[in-house]
């Protein structure tokens, strides 16, 4: 994904933001498949405040490594705000982060349900102790520009997060 000058610009600003306290961010990620990570790593410097990412593209590393119950993926699915909540704790816990980013949606062109069409993006964006901040998206496209709306979305949000407590 090659990233436009706005969003350079806005991964710059969230550097700045962590590098000047000391606090560190790692990225939860389904359908974007890592897309954020890179957009985060595409700026020199980037590990003095990304930490890492976790790519749970199948339930099971949604369970095993964030700590995402088979009830909640059975009762809510993947793409629910309720697993969006479980993947931030789980990125804070695993690399003991300050702050989280996480995305699960329908990228398409498969995979819609009932309810949930092709383009439902549930993004949500976390600070340790307090309470998380999910979004639930119906983008429209193909599947890259799902996925590109999706990067866009959360780096949106964790800059609108930062904004509203500097």
């Amino acid at each position: 994904m090659n990233l436009t000058q706005e969003y350079i610009e806005k991964i710059t600003k969230i550097a700045s933001f962590l590098t000047s306290r000391n606090e560190h961010i790692a990225t939860a990620e389904s359908c974007t498949g890592g897309l954020i990570s890179s957009a985060f790593t595409h700026i020199s410097g980037s590990s003095a405040w990304f930490w890492g990412a976790v790519v749970a593209y199948d339930n099971s590393i949604k369970q095993n490594v964030l700590g995402v119950s088979q009830e909640i993926l059975q009762n809510f699915g993947a793409v629910s705000p309720q697993t969006i909540e479980k993947m931030l704790e789980g990125a804070l816990n695993l690399f003991k982060t300050e702050w989280a980013v996480a995305v699960s949606g329908i990228a398409g062109p498969g995979g819609a349900t009932c309810g949930k069409p092709v383009g439902t993006v549930f993004t949500g964006v976390l600070r340790k102790g307090e309470t998380a901040q999910i979004s639930h998206n119906l983008f429209s496209g193909n599947r890259e520009e799902i996925r590109r709306q999706t990067t866009y979305k959360a780096i949106d949000m964790l800059l609108s997060y930062f904004l509203s407590i500097s």
